[in-house]
C-alpha cells in the first residue's frame, strides 16, 4: 500500500522548460547561494584588510552583515512568496543580488562593501527561501526526503568548488573579480527563474502585514519551534569554521592560499557524502537512531579538535571530518521533519528555517572572531558544546507528544 504522505503529496507542476531533473538542479543551485556568496571569497579575507585599509574585524563584518541581512531577507521573502508566488520573488530577489554584486565589485571602501553585501544578502534571502518552499510544493513523503538528500549533496559541492577557483582568481585578479563572478551567479538564477513555472498550490488572500504575521503563527507551533532550535544549533559551529578557516590555515598553520583551498575542499567532500550516507542508512535503521548517533559524533569530533587539532593542518582537517559527515547526515531528515510540522504556510516555515540557521551561524562567527589566543581550541569547544546541546534537545524532542515524526508515515507498508 502506498505511504500516507505520498498519497497526500501535491502533484508536481509541469515544468515544460526544466523538466523534473532540471527543477531539482535549479533548487540545488538556488540553495547554494549562501556558500557561493561566502566561500568563494574566503581566500581573499586576509589580504582584503590591506587592500581596503581596514582592520580584520571590520573585514569580517562583510561576512557577519551578509548573514544577518540574509536572515532578515528570508523572513520577509518567504511569506511574500506564499502571497504572490515563488516565481516573482525569485526574479526580484535574484535581480537585487545581481545589482548588489556589481556594487561589491566596484566598492571604493570597506563601508560601501559592507552595505553592498547587506543588499546582496537581502536578495539572496529571497532566492533560497523560494528554493525550500518549492520542495514542499512539489514533493511529499519519501520522495521529498530523497530530493532533499540530493539537493543537500549538490549544495555541498559549492564549498568544495568555491575556495579553489577563488584562490585561482586571486592569482590573476583582485578580490573584486570574485564579485564579478558572483554577478554571473545571480544572472544564472534569474535565467532559472524565467524558465521555471509557478508551483505554489494556492496563494494567501491576506494583506501583506497579515501575511508577514504568519511567521508568528508558525512559531507558535511547538513542534516546529523545538526542531527549529535543535537543527539550527549545528550552524553555530559550522559557520564559525567557515569564518575562521582562512585565518587558522593561512595565519595559524602558515599554508598558502592554494593549500588552504585544498584543505577546505577536502573537508567539504565529506559534507557531500553525508546526505547520501543518510539515504543508505535510513533504509536499514530508524531515523531516531541515526540522528542520535549523528549528534554524538558531532560532539566527539569537537573533543578531537580540542585535543589534537592544533598540531598540524592535516590533523585539524581529519578531526573535523566526523562532524562534517554527521552534519550532512542530519540535514535531510531535519529539514523534512520541520516541514512536516506545517500543513500550510510553507514559505513562512522555510523562511524561518533559513533565518534561524544563518542567525545561529552569525553567533558562531561573532564568537570565533574574538581575540582568542588559540582559535583551534575555541572552535573545538564550539563544536563540542553544539553537539552536546543538540543531543540533549533531541532526547527531549524524540519523546515530545507535540512533535510529528514523519517516519511513521513515509515508510511503505504491506
Amino acid at each position: 500500500m502506498q505511504a500516507v504522505s505520498d498519497r497526500q503529496a501535491p502533484a508536481a507542476a509541469p515544468q515544460p522548460h526544466l523538466g523534473d531533473r532540471g527543477l531539482v538542479a535549479l533548487i540545488a543551485f538556488l540553495s547554494a547561494f549562501v556558500p557561493l556568496s561566502t566561500d568563494l571569497y574566503l581566500p581573499a579575507l586576509p589580504t582584503m584588510a590591506e587592500h581596503l585599509k581596514a582592520t580584520p574585524s571590520l573585514v569580517n563584518l562583510t561576512l557577519v552583515a551578509f548573514f544577518v541581512c540574509y536572515g532578515i531577507g528570508t523572513l520577509l521573502w518567504g511569506p511574500l512568496s506564499d502571497k504572490h508566488g515563488r516565481r516573482p520573488v525569485l526574479l526580484v530577489g535574484s535581480g537585487l543580488y545581481v545589482l548588489a554584486s556589481i556594487g561589491c565589485a566596484v566598492s571604493p571602501g570597506i563601508y560601501w562593501l559592507i552595505g553592498s553585501r547587506c543588499l546582496q544578502a537581502f536578495g539572496g534571502g529571497g532566492v533560497t527561501a523560494v528554493a525550500t518552499a518549492v520542495v514542499k510544493d512539489v514533493y511529499g513523503g519519501r520522495r521529498r526526503e530523497a530530493v532533499l538528500a540530493v539537493v543537500q549533496s549538490m549544495v555541498m559541492i559549492a564549498p568544495i568548488v568555491a575556495p579553489f577557483p577563488g584562490a585561482l582568481l586571486l592569482q590573476v585578479t583582485s578580490w573584486r573579480g570574485v564579485f564579478w563572478v558572483l554577478t554571473g551567479v545571480g544572472m544564472g538564477a534569474m535565467l532559472g527563474g524565467l524558465l521555471y513555472r509557478e508551483t505554489i498550490p494556492y496563494r494567501e488572500e491576506r494583506g501583506v502585514f497579515q501575511t508577514l504575521g504568519r511567521l508568528g503563527h508558525v512559531l507558535k507551533n511547538p513542534g516546529f519551534s523545538l526542531l527549529l532550535l535543535l537543527f539550527s544549533l549545528l550552524g553555530v559551529a559550522g559557520l564559525a569554521y567557515v569564518a575562521s578557516s582562512s585565518y587558522i590555515f593561512q595565519d595559524g598553520f602558515g599554508v598558502s592560499e592554494i593549500a588552504f583551498s585544498v584543505y577546505f575542499a577536502s573537508n567539504a567532500v565529506f559534507a557531500v557524502l553525508g546526505p547520501l550516507v543518510y539515504m543508505r542508512l535510513s533504509a536499514r535503521l530508524p531515523r531516531v537512531t541515526i540522528l542520535t548517533w549523528s549528534f554524538g559524533v558531532f560532539f566527539a569530533s569537537g573533543l578531537l579538535i580540542c585535543l589534537l587539532g592544533g598540531r598540524a593542518p592535516w590533523l585539524f582537517t581529519a578531526c573535523l571530518i566526523p562532524a562534517t559527515v554527521a552534519s550532512g547526515i542530519v540535514r535531510p531528515p531535519g529539514a523534512n521533519m520541520m516541514l512536516e510540522q506545517q500543513k500550510q504556510d510553507t514559505g513562512s516555515a522555510s523562511s524561518l528555517m533559513s533565518c534561524f540557521g544563518i542567525l545561529s551561524g552569525s553567533v558562531g562567527i561573532l564568537v570565533i572572531s574574538q581575540d582568542w589566543g588559540n582559535r583551534v581550541l575555541a572552535l573545538g569547544c564550539l563544536y563540542a558544546v553544539s553537539g552536546l546541546l543538540c543531543s540533549v534537545l533531541w532526547q527531549y524532542a524524540r519523546r515530545a507528544p507535540f512533535v510529528k515524526h514523519p517516519e511513521a508515515v513515509v515508510e511503505e507498508t504491506a
